[in-house]
């Protein structure tokens, strides 16, 4: 392998991990917080809002149902406007932040739904407030499974930000369809896929790892 060609693939794999790294901050983030408010608005639970949960719970699917590459067209308004482009590396953050954040949401939601209701009830009948509940309960008992969905979401992020690629984002997938397919260069074909199974296990391994390091019941 030619040193163009070394630095051809180093160059598709810094604008993935960019991708990927700025997409997973944001969708991670937002996507958390909105487990949060969907958690705690149940009815029921500690902030109780039925009616903000509802159209919360509504969006939320509405959003999941919507394919990526259809939520990439519908956001080039939105993409040129924050970023000024449609192209490029940054330009795919936002479909990637916005497909990944109620994919997260819904994964996140399922690790705080899960914790203890005892808990719960016990930091309430010890005056702790709401909020101290959420950071104190709530977020220190799901982290494993909050962890493990990162880990997830940003598997989901490589695979899509392959697609994004493809549509003129850079990254792997453009590596791949302009060399690999286009100029019927098998070998490149190849190559990307094996360093995306490496990427992709590797982040399996982190994530797996922190999981294991977070969880207290083992």
């Amino acid at each position: 392998m030619t040193a163009l060609q070394l630095d051809r693939y180093a160059q598709a794999l810094l604008e993935t991990l960019t991708m990927v790294g700025a997409s997973a901050v944001i969708a991670i983030t937002l996507g958390l917080a909105l487990a949060i408010v969907l958690t705690v608005t149940v009815p029921g639970g500690i902030y109780s809002r039925p009616v903000l949960h509802k159209g919360l719970s509504i969006l939320v699917n509405i959003c999941r149902a919507l394919p990526f590459i259809i939520l990439l067209v519908a956001l080039l308004p939105v993409t040129r406007w924050l970023v000024g482009t449609t192209l490029g590396t940054w330009a795919a953050v936002v479909p990637l932040a916005a497909n990944l954040i109620p994919f997260y949401a819904r994964i996140a939601q399922v690790s705080l739904g899960e914790v203890d209701p005892g808990l719960i009830e016990a930091a309430r009948a010890m005056g702790c407030e709401r909020w101290h509940i959420v950071r104190h309960v709530l977020l220190p008992e799901a982290l494993p499974g909050v962890i493990g969905g990162m880990t997830v979401s940003i598997i989901a992020m490589v695979n899509a930000s392959a697609m994004a690629g493809a549509v003129g984002a850079g990254g792997l997938g453009d590596l791949a369809i302009r060399y690999g397919y286009e100029r019927y260069e098998t070998r490149v074909m190849f190559e990307v896929i094996v360093i995306l199974i490496a990427l992709v296990t590797a982040v399996q391994f982190v994530g797996e790892w922190l999981a294991r390091r977070v969880d207290h019941r083992r």
